[in-house]
């Protein structure tokens, strides 16, 4: 969800001027500052630093019109964070002075554009100034997120501020991390090259509070499903090694009758199945790695009313997979555990074993 929000457009942490993001409108632009971006970039963390101008027209061709998102993008810098080079399934990529625009794939498809057409589009300027154009198609890219498909226009960064009238403005530095566990830190840098007074630092749970709750409420079902697991697993370990000493009761008393005392015995069946445990995790982690392997290589699509799902809360239908050495360490460590505390029962009863009993059962 993450990845597939954040980094595919709003960054980790986007510069704007202050006010901006609670009134969205080009009065709230700022100039753009060469040496700004360049201190940015030294900054540790920072791996990309993509300067925008965002605002909304309408666009049309022939009989269909539809409200639009336009993105003025620095064609090489945004190779960086969105990657629409990568997704474009039609057509060239944009350059500093094309002239064209990429249409997201179901814009296109609905506006019913192709390459070489040309899209109107009419909005406000600057300052309340009167922008329409004219431009032609010079590509198609498929945006990851289903919304974004729908309604993204890209343009190159200085045709964009002259279609709304904003020379050399800008209405957001966007920003990626190599580390988002050392965002705070980094908004911390970031804001002591900036004066507060005048811009405002938001990070990409301030930027998407519905994400963030999508993220927790999956967060806190897998945490359910979890615990289910983990109770299926206890109690069928448990039951195996109940079994496993029941059965062996009559040996056990054999060996105690001929001097075996209970403690060294109790000591082997601990030993025995803690062996057990460990085998089960080792041969389950082999198991599991070409599935995994398969599956970060080729991850599940979903299709159908499924997939409709996902794309009402703007997410890809896919489930993707990636290799994390801590999920491994993490939960052999949770069946371990489960392990000792299931071992505590059949240990405990070879300690109170009644020979006599046993021998004649």
């Amino acid at each position: 969800m993450t990845k597939g929000i954040v980094e595919a457009f709003t960054g980790f942490i986007q510069i704007h001027k202050n006010g901006y993001w609670d009134d969205k409108t080009l009065d709230y632009t700022f100039q753009y500052n060469d040496q700004l971006v360049k201190k940015l970039e030294n900054i540790k963390n920072v791996s990309a630093v993509i300067p925008r101008l965002e605002s909304f027209a309408l666009a049309s061709t022939g009989e269909q019109t539809k409200g639009i998102m336009v993105v003025g993008i620095d064609p090489e810098k945004e190779k960086e964070m969105t990657h629409p080079d990568r997704n474009l399934q039609e057509g060239e990529y944009l350059t500093d002075e094309s002239g064209g625009v990429l249409v997201s794939q179901r814009l296109s498809e609905f506006l019913e554009l192709g390459l070489h057409d040309t899209i109107t589009l009419l909005s406000q300027g600057y300052h309340g100034a009167t922008a329409a154009n004219i431009y032609p198609v010079t590509g198609i890219v498929k945006m990851p997120n289903p919304e974004m498909d729908r309604r993204l226009v890209f343009i190159d960064l200085k045709t964009t501020q002259d279609f709304y009238g904003a020379y050399d403005m800008l209405t957001s530095l966007i920003i990626n991390l190599h580390d988002q566990d050392l965002l705070s830190q980094t908004i911390n840098d970031i804001s002591g090259l900036l004066n507060n007074e005048e811009y405002e630092i938001m990070n990409w749970k301030e930027l998407n509070p519905e994400l963030v709750q999508q993220i927790q409420s999956d967060q806190y079902g897998g945490f359910i499903m979890l615990g289910v697991l983990y109770l299926i697993v206890g109690f069928g370990v448990l039951g195996t090694l109940i079994m496993m000493t029941t059965e062996r009761k009559r040996e056990f008393a054999v060996m105690v009758s001929i001097g075996m005392q209970k403690k060294k015995l109790g000591l082997i069946l601990f030993l025995e199945m803690i062996f057990m445990g460990l085998i089960g995790i080792l041969t389950a982690i082999i198991g599991s790695l070409p599935v995994i392997a398969i599956l970060v290589k080729y991850p599940i699509r979903f299709t159908g009313e499924f997939a409709e799902i996902f794309e009402q809360f703007g997410f890809d239908p896919i489930m993707p997979a990636v290799f994390e050495s801590h999920y491994f360490i993490g939960q052999s460590l949770v069946v371990l555990v489960i392990f000792l505390l299931s071992i505590i029962y059949p240990t405990l009863s070879v300690l109170r074993l009644n020979e006599t009993k046993a021998l004649r059962a």
